[in-house]
């Protein structure tokens, strides 16, 4: 006996039909409220909130970045290091300190009848010398330039911590999309299935289904459940992640993640172009052009030890309460370790060669990371845009017809699931090719130096 439901002005169907109209309206819409890659959205009440800075911190990107920037313990100490280097400079370049010396000349007092004292007017003279050493030809320039181009290293090194915090922090928060995301679709899923359930049971009932078929749905439903706490997983240990580098405890609240914001146009990622701005904006390879420059220095102040150095003196003898006479004093150093310095000026030869070469690598390494990264980002934006334009509405007609065959008896309720796993897997592949697409433009924006 088939069982009916009462429908407005006294129209009747079966129970199964009406099932399956509630059904197929659940999967057209859960279709349609997967978003497409190439139309945004209308600006929603949320993001009107974050144009007005109340967005919670973890809905976006850009607020996670501002937080690090804020409180990162280590930023906070690659910045303190260049601050510290920076103070070197100004010393490097000063005069070394003058030297004070006091010689005090029969002590004892021998032959003017007087008891030994150590007080320079009861002795017999007192020699007091001032002395300063006066590094020559261009030496203490040199030192500052040294000390200097440390210090943009030092600077370059923090900008390079900072830039490895920020790539970080944008792969943790691609996994913390992820998550939500696959949590989603996950829960969308377990409503439609749990109406495929409904309508396995009332074919059931009505007779031409079978029993399994609700078992094996509620088995379906089980098998959800148990991914669902997986993914719960997955999303709080990438929200752990987040928080320990922001420097938070790492259960602290965060919000659920928003769509991101657009990819940039394709103009904005020409390989050649982002290589030229990478020269002039990547951290990595500021400190190498700012190590290399020390080293240059470097060699330069070698050179200039070949040359000597001097210190000049004044010393007055003092007999008595009375200053007697005056005297000048000049020292100068005697370069004449030839094996030493020789070493000395190869050794920085060296260091400059090897830093150059460096600095070259670190260039063509750039370049080959920049072309590969962009490579696999077009991919996934390729990838992205299929599945939107045609793996996912495909899936939905698939889906459909199988709905329509399964109720009128046509095929079995495993044809149904295999439909409605390959939507998901549409949904799980198209969400992919979004995360992806991200971790490329990441890693893009980490060799660049700054974001596109």
């Amino acid at each position: 006996m088939t069982s009916f439901l009462s429908m407005p002005h006294g129209v009747a169907v079966p129970a199964a039909s009406a099932a399956w109209a509630v059904l197929a309206c659940m999967i057209a819409a859960s279709v349609a409220a997967e978003p497409a890659p190439s139309a945004p959205a209308a600006p929603s009440a949320h993001a009107q909130k974050l144009a007005a800075g109340e967005r919670p911190l973890g809905a976006d990107l850009a607020g996670l970045l501002d937080a690090a920037r804020a409180q990162s313990p280590e930023l906070a100490a690659a910045q303190d290091d260049a601050r510290a280097m920076q103070e070197r400079v100004g010393a490097a370049g000063a005069l070394p300190d003058p030297v004070l010396r006091v010689e005090l000349e029969n002590v004892t007092n021998a032959g003017n009848g007087r008891s030994p004292s150590l007080l320079p007017w009861q002795t017999g003279d007192t020699k007091i010398t001032l002395m300063q050493a006066l590094p020559l030809w261009g030496k203490r320039d040199l030192r500052r330039d040294q000390a200097h181009a440390e210090a943009e290293e030092a600077s370059a090194r923090a900008a390079l911590a900072w830039n490895g915090l920020a790539a970080r922090i944008k792969l943790a928060f691609a996994q913390y999309l992820e998550a939500s995301g696959n949590a989603r679709i996950l829960d969308e899923t377990a409503q439609l299935l749990q109406a495929m359930t409904r309508l396995a049971d009332a074919r059931y009932a009505a007779g031409p289904g079978a029993q399994q078929d609700a078992i094996q749905a509620r088995i379906e439903e089980a098998a959800l459940r148990a991914e669902r706490i997986a993914l719960d997983g997955a999303r709080r240990q990438a929200a752990a992640r987040i928080n320990a580098l922001l420097g938070r405890a790492a259960d602290a609240p965060l919000a659920e993640p928003q769509p991101p914001r657009p990819l940039p146009a394709a103009a904005q990622l020409s390989a050649q172009a982002l290589l030229e701005r990478a020269l002039s904006t990547n951290p990595e390879l500021a400190a190498e052009q700012a190590r290399l420059q020390a080293a240059r220095s470097g060699q330069a102040l070698a050179e200039r030890n070949r040359y000597p150095d001097l210190q000049v003196g004044i010393s007055p003898t003092q007999t008595g309460w009375r200053l007697t006479n005056w005297s000048l004093m000049v020292e100068m150093s005697i370069p004449l370790q030839r094996d030493a310095r020789r070493a000395e000026e190869n050794e920085a030869v060296a260091r400059v060669a090897a830093q150059r070469a460096r600095a070259q690598a670190l260039q063509a390494r750039l370049h080959g990371e920049l072309v590969e990264n962009l490579a696999a980002l077009d991919a996934a934006q390729r990838s992205q845009a299929l599945l939107a334009a045609e793996l996912l509405p495909q899936s939905e007609l698939g889906w459909r017809s199988a709905l329509a065959a399964y109720e009128n008896g046509k095929v079995d309720f495993a044809t149904l699931l295999d439909a409605q796993r390959r939507i998901r897997q549409g949904r799980v592949s198209h969400l992919q090719a979004q995360v992806q697409a991200r971790l490329r433009l990441a890693e893009i924006e980490r060799l660049v130096g700054e974001a596109l």
